[in-house]
């Protein structure tokens, strides 16, 4: 993960996780923790599956060895996140299952990622995302998905957005160029499954097929013979 993901990752977990920082060393639960979810979070997104799966499992043994399930289920909410970033749309059932036992500001966060904005206290949200939630409809995003630092949260909010119908073309083209720059292959080719779902509506045929070539550069599906 950059310096600056992990910076918004801090504002889930990893603040917990990294809060004790300070002498004496932390116990050895935080810092396994710590390294297993930096791990999960750049093989799920680079598309290494067995790997991120793995590395979850093991985070989430050191977190449960605690016996607090707030923790357990703030790590259950990171996983939600980045499976939104790669257009995973589904209700966080991980976090779900622990809601009862997470605090109010992960809650709000949970709703946010599910898109249940109806309501929704935006003041509990991490930064970056309470700008996007106050979005009128009709003001274009783009703009404030480009002005986030954090290539990870600017995923995670063109996602919640998708998931409202309110991304335009320009912001998932900011989507893809985000995926595309950290290299992160799982978004990269859900967003442009996304462009090339649309260029097909469309009838643009050219732009298809632009979209599907780059779609199997990503995949190994490109020759490199002449």
């Amino acid at each position: 993960m950059t310096h600056h993901a992990l910076r918004w990752a801090a504002a889930l977990l990893l603040a917990t996780l990294t809060a004790c920082a300070s002498a004496p060393p932390p116990p050895d639960w935080q810092s396994n923790a710590h390294g297993a979810l930096k791990v999960f979070t750049s093989s799920y997104l680079t598309g290494n599956t067995a790997a991120a799966e793995a590395e979850f499992a093991r985070a989430r043994t050191e977190i449960a060895s605690t016996g607090r399930f707030d923790l357990v289920a703030r790590a259950e909410l990171l996983r939600c996140a980045a499976r939104l970033a790669s257009l995973e749309l589904d209700d966080c059932p991980g976090f779900l299952a622990l809601a009862g036992d997470a605090d109010a500001r992960d809650r709000a966060y949970a709703d946010y990622l599910r898109g249940r904005w109806q309501g929704l206290e935006r003041s509990l949200l991490p930064v970056q995302h309470q700008a996007v939630l106050a979005l009128p409809p009709a003001q274009a995003e783009a703009p404030v998905l480009a002005a986030m630092d954090d290539p990870l949260a600017r995923l995670v909010a063109g996602a919640a957005l998708l998931r409202q119908n309110r991304l335009s073309p320009s912001g998932i083209e900011l989507a893809v160029q985000t995926a595309s720059s950290q290299g992160w292959r799982r978004p990269l080719l859900a967003w442009l499954g996304v462009q090339l779902q649309r260029s097909q509506q469309a009838g643009d045929q050219a732009g298809a097929a632009r979209l599907q070539r780059r779609i199997d550069l990503v995949l190994g599906k490109v020759s490199s013979n002449p």
